[in-house]
């Protein structure tokens, strides 16, 4: 195994790359406030002929996606388009129209069921759950569920996850997110589905946008993910068979502290199969 470095400029790929998926949350903001650098640097991409697609475990619909990033600063010429967990989380309640959940997660995340005329049941009613994240973020954690994910898991209810992060930056914190509730369901014996990286659908959504805005599909080796989350960005481009670079500003911040180059043993402790390359921070 090579020793992998560190890279200043995203322009270092950007001539062998038609297709960017880029990751949102610790990448072109911070939960408060839009990095200026990283949106910079993806409007200067797309200037030169690229394809930007935010690709986003957020439990939102993308329009609803969209108002958030303006509300943190994110210019709209920084994106094309948006393929979020949220999206495909409604496909699924529109497939079960007759089905009565059990909805978990803040008020804030409400946009998820807009149009759709969902039935809403308690638990002990419900015939599936959507897990959109703790009802209260700020202070609560996955093991505050424990109780009624036991209650759940004796129904045999289905769990459908629609943010599959553990975590999430906000300003200087990390914010428990769906995916720390559906892994204890697991854990437990439950059933969950998960929507959002790092499995295939968002991926192939993402692709489809970029295909609806270039006019045609863009083979693999011409698209770049980036991305600072070893679970879900890193493991997914790997698994749809994509390169990545990974951003150390994010959620594992503190991993890599100080650091400027890895050895292959600190590579394979930390990511397993490297990514294509390590940035600090997006920047051209």
């Amino acid at each position: 195994m090579t020793i992998l470095r560190f890279i200043d400029h995203l322009r270092e790929f950007a001539a062998e790359r038609d297709v960017v998926l880029c990751d949102v949350w610790g990448v072109v903001h911070n939960g408060v406030m839009s990095f200026p650098e990283a949106c910079s640097a993806l409007k200067t991409f797309r200037d030169r002929g690229g394809t930007v697609i935010f690709i986003t475990n957020a439990p939102r619909p993308a329009d609803s996606v969209r108002r958030q990033l303006r509300r943190f600063g994110v210019p709209d010429d920084a994106y094309d388009g948006i393929a979020s967990s949220g999206d495909l989380t409604r496909s699924y309640v529109a497939e079960h129209p007759a089905k009565a959940i059990f909805w978990l997660g803040p008020e804030r995340d409400s946009a998820i069921h807009e149009g759709l005329d969902p039935v809403f049941a308690p638990i002990e009613r419900a015939d599936y759950i959507i897990c959109t994240g703790p009802f209260d973020d700020e202070t609560e954690t996955a093991e505050d569920y424990r109780a009624l994910m036991m209650q759940a898991r004796e129904r045999k209810l289905p769990l459908i996850c629609a943010n599959p992060d553990i975590v999430v930056q906000s300003g200087d914190r990390l914010l428990y997110c769906a995916g720390a509730i559906a892994e204890l369901y697991r854990e437990l014996g439950g059933e969950v589905v998960f929507y959002g990286k790092p499995h295939r659908p968002i991926y192939e959504r993402a692709m489809a946008l970029a295909r609806e805005r270039r006019g045609d599909d863009t083979p693999l080796n011409r698209v770049l993910a980036i991305g600072d989350s070893v679970r879900t960005d890193l493991m997914g481009a790997h698994a749809f068979g994509i390169d990545l670079v990974f951003l150390t500003r994010g959620i594992h911040s503190g991993e890599f502290a100080g650091v400027d180059q890895l050895d292959p043993a600190s590579v394979k402790e930390l990511f397993g199969r490297p990514p294509r390359a390590l940035m600090r921070e997006l920047r051209w």
